[in-house]
């Protein structure tokens, strides 16, 4: 049996801020550092990544770069602080160069479970 310890509004808050702000510095070790060591994460095309291992390898691909300089812009959030969930809505612009012409971006939106200031479960949708 788990315990967890109710977070508040703000606390929830300023911990999906600081977990995207490591995502755009492209920290792998800061990313992981969110993470329960039992946490789940389930990708934008429904497979699961069950554990810091393997969920450190499914963000390979977006923290080291081979998807270029990335910045998620947050669109809109909602807190529901008795079960420790935020959602967070957001867009990603990916940067492959300089000029417009070398900026994709991608619209989603993420599910974040935090217990005792861990995630321990993330799922992302995406848009398109």
């Amino acid at each position: 049996m788990s315990t967890t310890t109710l977070q508040s509004r703000a606390e929830l808050s300023d911990l999906a801020d600081r977990f995207v702000d490591a995502f755009n510095r492209q920290s792998m070790a800061d990313v992981m550092s969110f993470f329960s060591d039992h946490a789940v994460y389930k990708d934008a095309y429904g497979k699961s990544h069950e554990g810091k291992t393997a969920i450190s390898k499914a963000f390979e691909p977006v923290l080291d770069g081979s998807i270029g300089k990335i910045l998620f812009a947050g669109d809109d959030r909602f807190i529901d602080e008795e079960t420790g969930k935020v959602m967070d809505s957001w867009t990603l612009h990916m940067f492959h160069g300089e000029g417009a012409d070398k900026e994709k971006t991608m619209m989603g939106l993420d599910l974040l479970h935090f217990e005792n200031g861990k995630l321990v479960r993330k799922i992302t949708y995406k848009r398109g």
